[in-house]
């Protein structure tokens, strides 16, 4: 079984920087790509961004330019800095992983549990 788990959530002013990171831990032979989903209030989830074991980074357009990705494959750790933040990227924030056990079923999704960000003055 693999666990992820986020931390770094929080309040934070408009304009303000967080950081966030998301650990995997567990039966892991292979990390694939890893990504940051959010779920604002009376939303859908969206993709905000990922990076492939390669360290190739995607951005969801709300993002590009204010957020990046980035990981730690030794640490099996993903990380999301959020600059200039706005009230509208306030959300549950989601690390996802796609991850081999080595277990003979292949590459499998996992979720964190999610840490809420809340972008207010």
């Amino acid at each position: 079984q693999v666990q992820l788990v986020e931390s770094g959530g929080g309040l934070v002013q408009p304009g303000g920087s967080r950081s966030l990171s998301c650990a995997a831990s567990g039966s892991i032979y292979s990390v694939y790509v890893m990504a940051w989903y959010r779920q604002g209030p009376g939303k859908q989830r969206e993709l905000v961004a990922s990076i492939t074991a390669s360290h190739s980074p995607n951005y969801a357009v709300s993002v590009k330019g204010r957020f990046t990705i980035s990981r730690d494959n030794a640490k099996n750790t993903v990380y999301l800095q959020m600059n200039s933040l706005k009230p509208e990227d306030t959300a549950v924030y989601y690390c996802n992983a796609g991850v081999d056990s080595g277990d003979g079923l292949g590459r499998m999704d996992y979720w964190g549990k999610g840490t809420l960000v809340t972008v207010s003055s």
